[in-house]
């Protein structure tokens, strides 16, 4: 049995941060149910990755929200929303990530919805918190991190602000949310109380950067200092960390005694005993120890490093990555099929418990695809 088996979710979210919670509620147990718009459904349902599209819905829309059911609602029909009140009264979450005030124009604000259930967990996402001049402005990934500074820690020097290929606001706000309904769940369990639970995509992206941002604000103000040599890989980490070309592939070199690892791959780094200047030349040391590895083969360089329990590896694609012997002896990804037998290849939750790997084998569901259900078992 998993933690959170019994409980039923209701999630009114759109997009990544929210579902990316609900998928792990569900991952745990939870029974998570999709109150969507009918025919069109949640807007996720057509925003694309490369326009790779199942069963009408994007891609994308499935990664997110795999094992959970989908309830078509109108929330402006009256109708309706008197079902979705029902759902609510029976309950114990609900989510949603609306901007500040449209859950008080349809009556589903938090002190409304306890009147409904005095029990719920009443979880919601904000761009930027709901009160001040930003509390209405768009919270979307690319916007969060090029507000938050995030843009100025990846990449060299010379690029400019650099993006992270992932909608890192987004998944790092779904995980604090997550973190904050399962505190409320012991809140509830020991005051029978319902509880609101408020995370802001703004204030999950800065607490992702808490060691750069603690460091600007107990360092005089001194903004990240990117290297501006080719692999640089932390703006505020001094040599050897970063990427380097070999002969044949790449190898990333982490935190380590420069001077060992000088005497290991026989670079003369005696002008570098001094450990500030492994920060203040880091580009200069960093050049020299490009040069050296780029005249041996990648597995000749990591047999020499690891004989010596220097940390590296070798750095991977997607392809090399999918060919490495863990990923089946650890059994990473999944296989889940929709309601049309259609089956797609997933990664699956990294929560173990007492030995068991919390897998699924439920794809995301069509729109409205379990109102029948739901209303037999929730509404008659």
């Amino acid at each position: 049995m998993r933690p959170l088996e019994g409980l039923v979710v209701l999630e009114f979210c759109q997009f990544l941060a929210g579902p990316s919670a609900g998928l792990k509620l569900a991952d745990l147990g939870a029974r998570v149910i999709k109150i969507e718009r009918p025919v069109k459904g949640e807007a996720c349902r057509q925003l694309s990755i490369k326009d790779l599209f199942v069963d009408d819905s994007s891609l994308l829309f499935h990664t997110i929200n795999r094992n959970k059911e989908s309830f078509a609602a109108d929330l402006k029909n009256p109708d309706d929303l008197i079902l979705v009140k029902k759902l609510i009264a029976k309950a114990d979450i609900m989510t949603h990530n609306f901007r500040p005030g449209v859950m008080e124009k349809i009556g589903l604000d938090f002190e409304t919805t306890l009147n409904i259930n005095p029990k719920i967990i009443y979880g919601t996402i904000t761009g930027y918190g709901d009160k001040g001049p930003w509390a209405n402005k768009p919270g979307q990934d690319l916007l969060l991190q090029s507000l938050s500074g995030l843009s100025w820690l990846s990449g060299r020097k010379s690029q400019g602000p650099v993006p992270f290929g992932l909608a890192v606001a987004d998944l790092m706000c779904g995980n604090h949310f997550v973190q904050g309904i399962l505190a409320a769940l012991l809140k509830r369990a020991k005051t029978g109380k319902g509880v609101l639970v408020e995370v802001s995509l703004l204030e999950s992206v800065l607490d992702v950067q808490f060691e750069a941002i603690t460091s600007y604000l107990n360092d005089g103000g001194q903004q990240p200092q990117r290297s501006d040599v080719k692999g640089s890989a932390h703006a505020f980490l001094s040599a050897p960390y970063g990427v380097y070309q070999t002969k044949d592939a790449y190898i990333s070199l982490a935190m380590g005694d420069l001077l060992f690892i000088g005497s290991v791959l026989e670079i003369d780094f005696q002008k570098y005993t001094d450990k500030h200047k492994w920060f203040s030349q880091r580009d200069e040391i960093r050049e020299l120890l490009a040069e050296k590895l780029n005249t041996q083969t990648a597995d000749y360089w990591i047999d020499v490093l690891q004989k010596e329990g220097i940390w590296c590896g070798k750095v991977l694609n997607y392809e090399e990555l999918d060919s490495q012997p863990f990923v089946n002896e650890l059994q990473l990804k999944q296989t889940v099929k929709n309601s049309a037998g259609e089956k797609l290849v997933t990664t699956r939750s990294p929560i173990q418990l007492d030995g068991e790997i919390l897998t699924s084998t439920k794809a995301a569901p069509k729109v409205g695809e379990d109102n029948v259900t739901i209303h037999e078992q929730f509404l008659n």
